[in-house]
């Protein structure tokens, strides 16, 4: 892609944030007015994933777009902070990294971006489940996993699982545990009602529930990475990732070699939420939702865990639980998959 001028480049790329935001159903920053109510499905964001295994040298990858009629080619490379990685729009002609501050983002050491454009973390606990999104006809759970380093007299969390309820079916997300993370291995294990979600391995790759027809996994890449859809309530994209050596350092998670501790970087766009939905991540969609996280810190912290805090992955137990549904469905718990 062409280098753009400085003010020309940050233009383009605000242009582009707002338009995207947009197609999320929000609009960045604080004040900015959340989606509640029903409403028309919107548009789906036209995304697509790139991976490109890393090498010693420093060799630029460019993403070429198909030419349509009447416009200039589009080639572009990933961002600088995600040479090997990203998610590339050909309508914009531009790049950005997985986790970059979108509402709706779940990443890394749980960091949400909420419905409000503000970013928080939220630690739950290992081996514990928390309501994140809590609404009249839709609930979900998140499964933390964790790390404690005694170097640093610290844990660490991630989201390894997500079970969500819906008009009486149990969707289950998860990332498989590994010792050694295999780039060339699936580790997404997907189930609808205790019955595995079997898509097959190749980018696009589309799998369409024959029970609900308006519930579909598309493969956004090769291995790894999912889009999970229920038309007209939400989208969400997964990644299964691990926390490299390097990660491990840098943040001092303290990796061992029995486990890589993967885990799930989400991406949730929803069309159809109440003004009551509630939620670590839900209640950012209120139109009314007033922030108490300290956001001008340089970790903003959501606390109040117990008032989040389910039996298990399927529960709609916790305190701040709108559910209303049906979630009566035979068949066992899965807190994680492995």
């Amino acid at each position: 892609m062409a280098q753009l001028g400085g003010m020309a480049r940050q233009l383009a790329c605000c242009c582009f944030l707002v338009a995207l935001a947009l197609a999320c159903g929000v609009a960045l920053g604080a004040s900015a007015p959340r989606q509640t109510g029903p409403s028309k499905k919107l548009p789906k964001m036209e995304l697509q994933k790139f991976s490109f295994k890393k090498t010693g040298g420093k060799r630029l990858y460019m993403i070429s777009c198909k030419k349509e009629q009447g416009k200039k080619p589009c080639v572009m490379s990933c961002p600088a902070k995600c040479p090997n990685e990203c998610l590339a729009s050909c309508s914009y002609c531009m790049s950005f990294c997985m986790c970059d501050i979108f509402p709706g983002t779940s990443c890394g050491d749980p960091r949400f971006t909420g419905g409000d454009g503000n970013t928080f973390y939220f630690h739950g606990k290992k081996d514990q489940d928390f309501c994140i999104v809590s609404d009249a006809d839709l609930h979900i759970n998140a499964h933390f996993i964790g790390n404690h380093n005694p170097a640093v007299r610290r844990s660490f969390t991630w989201i390894q699982a997500i079970g969500v309820s819906f008009g009486g079916h149990r969707l289950f997300i998860g990332a498989r545990k590994a010792a050694q993370w295999d780039a060339d291995e699936d580790h997404i294990h997907i189930t609808l009602d205790d019955e595995t979600v079997d898509v097959e391995t190749f980018k696009g790759a589309l799998w369409v529930s024959k029970a609900l027809p308006n519930l579909s996994v598309t493969r956004t890449d090769n291995l790894n990475a999912v889009m999970v859809e229920l038309d007209d309530v939400f989208s969400i994209n997964v990644n299964a990732v691990p926390i490299t050596d390097e990660e491990s350092q840098i943040h001092n998670y303290g990796k061992t070699g029995s486990d890589s501790l993967v885990h799930l970087d989400l991406g949730f766009k929803f069309y159809s939420l109440t003004k009551a939905v509630d939620g670590v991540l839900g209640q950012t969609y209120q139109p009314d939702y007033v922030n108490k996280v300290d956001i001008s810190a340089k970790m903003p912290i959501m606390g109040g865990a117990p008032k989040y805090l389910s039996s298990n992955l399927f529960s709609t137990d916790c305190a701040v639980s709108k559910y209303r549904g049906n979630n009566e469905v035979a068949g066992h718990v899965v807190t994680f998959a492995s």
